[in-house]
């Protein structure tokens, strides 16, 4: 939970709090926010797709991303040049990769093994926790003053505190696992036989329409509040709401998780992330805006987990490989977001416009993988037998 919290929270997702506070302090203007947006979704593509050729265990791989995290992002505030904030952004979004997905490997095969699926709550609301966190650090301290290179190496220095306790088991994992390996002591839960294989292909498309669907209102959020209120002690909420509704939702998801079909619970999330993503350009007041950071926050981590799970379970024995595939998609969907903003703003009369009509295109998509993920589920269904 932790580790996620750090390498998701703080390695990805912190810029987007920050970015608004960097504006105001004359360090940005939207156009290299943009492109430093885009090259941290370049890295995480990159990082999903060498996560699993990487030849470090799991857990060591987790804590050579924690690190890199931790550096990376305290350097941003040693600097002001923007082709270096390109790269140091960039290998953000590879450490963070790495880490989801080798935290993902580990813990999800690791509960499974020890027959408590549940826990996988605790685990992902990590990532909403570190969204959170990040979102109230930079709040905090928010004022007329220029003041976020400060906060760039103050959140470095937040992650380095909170990683000690991930680094410290990440070592000692090897060790534990030698001594409680699944066929020494640590007993699945049901001794039933596997389920058939099922095909991860529709899965891979659908987990790319989720990339590609949240991340305009995960990126322009706090932008948009920022329009409609200039005070950064309000416009900079929207980010903790959205971070608060991702950590509590996985947690009570997981709770009742063993009674829903996971496919299902994908499917109405799609629906209702849609309905969030939608309604900044249909209600254009601050209360629209906190809604869709609600209804977005929380489902954003519902699909990764019960995503991640469903793809696990399908491909066991190849579950780094599968993992590192649908980070892979996701990624590659949430940077095509920004790019189609960008083309679409080229035609439009202005950039609002573009916004709303990019942020109609990411519906589309979500509602589509919701149809099919749905028809998915009520086909499993009729093939069970009685």
């Amino acid at each position: 939970m932790t580790a996620l919290a750090v390498a998701m929270g703080v390695g990805r997702f912190a810029f987007t709090p920050l970015f608004p506070l960097m504006v105001r302090d004359g360090l940005l203007d939207s156009q290299a926010g943009a492109w430093l947006a885009a090259a941290n979704y370049l890295g995480y593509l990159v990082g999903a797709l060498t996560a699993a050729r990487v030849t470090l265990r799991p857990a060591l791989l987790m804590s050579a991303g924690l690190a890199a995290t931790v550096f990376i992002t305290a350097a941003v505030g040693w600097t002001s040049a923007l082709p270096i904030w390109i790269v140091l952004r960039f290998l953000a979004g590879v450490a963070s990769a790495w880490t989801l997905v080798a935290t993902g490997t580990w813990g999800l095969g690791w509960l499974a093994a020890l027959g408590r699926p549940g826990l996988a709550g605790i685990l992902f609301s990590g990532v909403g926790l570190g969204i959170a966190g990040a979102g109230l650090y930079c709040l905090l301290p928010a004022g007329p003053a220029p003041i976020s290179p400060r906060m760039w190496v103050g959140l470095g220095g937040v992650a380095a505190l909170a990683s000690l306790l991930p680094l410290a088991v990440g070592w000692r994992l090897p060790v534990y696992m030698a001594a409680t390996s699944p066929g020494q002591g640590v007993r699945p839960a049901s001794a039933a036989a596997p389920a058939p294989a099922r095909p991860t292909a529709g899965l891979v498309v659908c987990y790319t329409l989720f990339g590609f669907g949240y991340i305009l209102p995960a990126t322009y959020l706090p932008a948009l509040a920022r329009q409609l209120v200039d005070d950064p002690q309000v416009f900079g909420l929207a980010w903790p709401l959205f971070g608060s509704a991702a950590a509590i939702s996985t947690l009570l998801v997981a709770w009742r998780l063993g009674r829903v079909n996971r496919v299902a619970l994908w499917a109405l999330s799609s629906f209702a992330m849609a309905l969030g993503v939608l309604l900044p350009v249909v209600w254009s007041g601050l209360q629209g805006v906190v809604l869709a950071a609600l209804l977005v926050g929380g489902t954003f981590m519902v699909i990764t987990m019960v995503a991640m799970q469903e793809a696990r379970a399908r491909a066991e024995t190849r579950a780094t490989e599968v993992l590192g595939r649908m980070t892979a998609g996701f990624a590659a969907g949430q940077l095509a977001g920004p790019l189609v903003n960008a083309l679409i703003a080229r035609f439009a009369p202005d950039a609002a416009v573009a916004l709303h009509v990019a942020l109609g295109l990411s519906a589309t998509g979500l509602l589509a993988s919701s149809y099919y993920l749905w028809r998915e589920y009520r086909h499993h269904l009729t093939e069970e037998p009685a």
